[in-house]
């Protein structure tokens, strides 16, 4: 996840302004200017302001960048520290320079749209745009509900980092995280023991629903004072196209790779009712969200050791077990691992203070916001990942993922600062997970993890533990857009959260809960981007645009087999290529970015369609006489 300031700020950006939301009051009038006021005579008219003119324009936003460029590092490096030692004190400060941060961005927005009527050269109108999206929680113009809004965003996240599930007759030590959630889930394979904790963590969120409720009012508020009918709307808008035409690519999207997933799911449930028992996990019927190995059913690979056919051919490794057993592999290694993926294709190391600055394992002695995050402090060369890393195959994955949110940011580090961002937010998401998908048996054998690279048979099984990861995520990348651009509407009002939440799950995701989830929960909640405020359709178009971005490079690199054996470790050509789009930020529209990565204009499914289809014919092979759907 990219982090480059608090979450509440710009989408995805790595540059944040921070300035008084306080108007400066006027002096007072003095006696004289008093007179002169009165006695001034009653036929004179006041001058009518001159209308913008280019020049306007082009002053406007030299001086809006330099003062963005001068606030951002008070604001990022107020909610590093927030999510770094988390106490009132750390969140009443990060709070303030976020109120700070909206009440400049507010401003500068509405300043913006004062020039949309003129004919503007491209580099001043895509900057005066950028300027006019840059928040993800708009604020009211009202500063006093501005301030409001930032102390609810503190409390919401500072709720999540600290939340923990304190089983009946517990306290204090024996009280669990959700990284202690997260090793249950991952490991635990009696439902019971997996339904308690479900829903242990599930009581972190319900105290957020009132004040999120509130949230999104005062949001919605924001975002009319700029333009857009709600905060979904304004989020959509970031996309260079219309609000609607962009909801409506998500559903085309969707709908190439939904064949697939259904097959999943299939395939899933029936292995499921094979472990559980059908009173468990009846047939036919939504998948109980509990038994994923995940705590939010977004990622099923924890389980593939449940559902995989015994005759299965394997991989022969286990990446998490080798990670365990060798001690020379420290949490840090496996940083430098994924570092070291990065300079083979050309790009320069990280800098030093990136090894200093960064939080790689979890303190003992505080609470920290664990969830995997990449920041750029500085827009410069003051780069870090905050994450608590365990020595697992997921956590080697998301190293990859956050090291290539921070090789983007140095890379753009050259454009002007309203370009200092990626092409759009998917890109950001894309690119360290492009690398992951060249993290095949090659590679590893390459570095030495692995002695052998195993037979082509093993395909099916590295295809389908793959898939239980990213095939399955991608509806619940479209669901949690879905439900908060319903809140944003109005579509679904405060009193019907749950219900909203779960019908949406069960349409897109197949799955549903063990039990009543009456509105008294706030389960939306128990997921960190929803208290947070991080958009999440990024993640479900990083999920497309990586097979895509993958089946480019490979065939820049010269690769013509399989999809799903190709590396682009140590190929320099591949490297320059991804580099120069890379360069671009977002100087340009995102269409451009991707013809120069892809040689395509358009976002496009079938690239994970292709990766996955010696999987998907299996899968229809394995399901015949099963009752599928939900």
């Amino acid at each position: 996840m990219l982090r480059t300031f608090p979450a509440i700020l710009a989408l995805a950006l790595t540059a944040a302004c921070a300035t008084s939301t306080q108007t400066t009051p006027a002096p007072a009038m003095t006696p004289a200017a008093t007179e002169t006021a009165t006695t001034m005579p009653q036929t004179e008219t006041p001058t009518a302001p001159a209308a913008p003119t280019a020049d306007d324009a082009l002053r406007f936003v030299n001086e809006a960048e330099a003062r963005l460029a001068t606030l951002n590092v008070e604001a990022a490096r107020a909610q590093w520290v927030a999510s770094n030692f988390i106490t009132e004190d750390t969140q009443l400060i990060a709070a303030k320079e976020n109120e700070r941060f909206i009440g400049a961005g507010v401003e500068l927005a509405k300043e913006a749209a004062k020039y949309d009527s003129l004919q503007l050269p491209y580099d001043v109108r895509r900057k005066l745009d950028l300027i006019k999206l840059k928040l993800t929680s708009p604020g009211p113009a009202d500063p006093e509900k501005t301030a409001e809004m930032t102390r609810i965003a503190a409390d919401l996240e500072a709720i999540y980092g600290a939340g923990k599930y304190c089983p009946p007759g517990k306290s204090g030590d024996d009280c669990l995280d959700i990284g202690e959630i997260g090793k249950i889930m991952r490991e635990s394979r009696d439902p019971k023991r997996l339904l308690e904790v479900w829903r242990g963590w599930h009581t972190v969120s319900p105290e957020m629903r009132d004040k999120y409720a509130r949230y999104v009012s005062l949001m919605n508020e924001g975002s009319r004072d700029l333009g857009y009918r709600d905060v979904g709307a304004m989020w959509r808008s970031k996309y260079d196209m219309p609000p609607d035409a962009f909801a409506t690519e998500i559903d085309r999207l969707w709908n190439q790779v939904k064949p697939l997933y259904d097959s999943l799911h299939c395939f899933v449930r029936s292995n499921l009712t094979k472990r559980y028992g059908a009173d468990v996990v009846a047939p036919g019927k939504p998948i109980p969200a509990h038994l994923f190995g995940n705590i939010w059913a977004q990622e099923w690979g924890n389980i593939y050791d449940v559902v995989a056919p015994k005759n299965l051919p394997s991989a022969g490794y286990d990446v998490t077990k080798i990670l365990e057993k060798r001690k020379d592999i420290t949490e840090l290694e496996m940083v430098r691992i994924g570092e070291r993926f990065f300079t083979s294709l050309g790009f320069d190391p990280l800098p030093k203070t990136f090894w200093e600055r960064s939080l790689f394992t979890k303190p003992k002695d505080r609470d920290v916001v664990c969830h995997a995050s990449a920041w750029d402090l500085d827009d410069d060369q003051d780069l870090r990942i905050k994450m608590c890393i365990e020595k697992t195959e997921e956590d080697l994955t998301t190293i990859h993922h956050e090291l290539g949110h921070n090789f983007y940011q140095r890379a753009y580090a050259t454009q002007p600062f309203l370009y200092k961002e990626s092409a759009n937010d998917g890109f950001h998401e894309a690119i360290g997970d492009t690398i992951a998908l060249s993290v095949t048996p090659g590679y590893l054998k390459q570095i030495g993890l692995i002695q052998k690279e195993p037979p082509a048979a093993a395909d099916i099984a590295l295809l389908l533990r793959d898939a239980m990861d990213k095939i399955a995520f991608l509806p619940f990348g479209v669901m949690m857009d879905k439900w908060r651009w319903k809140v944003f509407s109005g579509e679904v009002s405060p009193a019907d959260y749950n219900k909203a939440w779960w019908d949406l799950r069960l349409q897109y995701q197949g799955i549903a809960p063990t039990g009543a989830r009456g509105e008294e929960f706030f389960d939306a909640g128990a997921k960190y981007h929803i208290p947070a405020n991080v958009p999440y359709a990024r993640y479900f178009l990083a999920r497309i645009l990586q097979f895509q971005f993958h089946r480019a490079l490979c065939q820049t690199a010269g690769y013509d087999g399989p999809l799903n054996r190709c590396s682009i470790y140590d190929n320099k050509e591949a490297g320059a290529r991804l580099a120069k789009t890379l360069e671009m930020g977002a100087s340009r529209p995102w269409p451009d970015a991707l013809e120069v990565l892809t040689g395509q204009r358009e976002m496009d499914a079938t690239a994970i369609v292709d990766y996955f289809r010696p999987l998907k014919n299996w899968l229809d092979q394995q399901n015949q006489g099963q009752t599928c759907g939900w």
